[in-house]
């Protein structure tokens, strides 16, 4: 039987792999893609992973050469990959609407954001943030995708109890801080979130986690402006057909 070989591509994460562990491959700051094939397609197409919100990760692991944990993958390096994954699937041509005009964005040209690699010298996924208004002392972490499955399963028990409740935003903060003046214990974290964070220290920690979160650029100008907005991810970002 005749041996093919799949092309493949070397994708830079925005971490650089500074916030992984030495021994983890992702610590090499690269890794290695192959092009999409009509095994990928099929997995686009599964209506059984579309239905249940896995089908992206599933395409992600399929086209991801490197030996990872994909648990370990930084929410920032994660869209990285997901952007990686549209290019080689369906080129790097995007097509969307956007203020009633249709727009096309080079996707080969979104850029990582500036990371400031003295914060992470480290090495280690934990940062401290003085919150401004109440000056209380905390540390926090950057999310991963176990992080990001773990707070799915969260909202989706809250919401069984009832069926109103949309508690995103504390739920994520309560994974984000890892401690407050000093307190490690996952109650006293929890009971600061719902009872103690005021909405203007919350504010100010995800800005300031948005500020140094690695990640890609993904923003463009539309035309004739000189301000940045959100790229639109919707359906013809992965099925350009429809």
């Amino acid at each position: 039987m005749s041996e093919f070989k799949l092309p493949t591509e070397t994708i830079e994460l925005p971490s650089k792999g500074l916030l992984y562990p030495e021994d983890s491959e992702l610590a090499k700051g690269v890794i290695e893609m192959k092009y999409m094939t009509a095994k990928e397609e099929d997995i686009l197409t599964n209506q059984s992973y579309i239905q249940n919100g896995t089908v992206l990760d599933k395409l992600m692991k399929s086209l991801i050469v490197s030996k990872i944990n994909y648990d370990d993958l930084l929410i920032g390096d994660k869209n990285a990959i997901m952007v990686a994954s549209r290019i080689l699937g369906y080129g790097n041509e995007y097509t969307f609407t956007y203020g009633n005009e249709e727009h096309t964005v080079d996707l080969t040209t979104l850029d990582n954001k500036q990371l400031d690699e003295k914060l992470f010298a480290s090495r280690t996924n934990e940062f401290e943030f003085i919150l401004p208004k109440s000056k209380n002392t905390i540390t926090f972490k950057l999310l991963t995708h176990k992080d990001e499955q773990e707070i799915n399963r969260e909202l989706e028990g809250l919401k069984k109890i009832n069926k109103d409740s949309s508690p995103e935003l504390s739920t994520r903060l309560k994974y984000m801080i890892t401690s407050v003046n000093g307190e490690r214990d996952r109650k006293v974290v929890r009971e600061f979130v719902d009872g103690f964070l005021l909405a203007q220290d919350s504010r100010a920690l995800r800005e300031y986690v948005r500020e140094i979160q690695p990640d890609v650029d993904l923003t463009f100008f539309p035309n004739g402006s000189d301000t940045r907005v959100s790229l639109p991810i919707g359906l013809k970002f992965f099925w350009p057909d429809l």
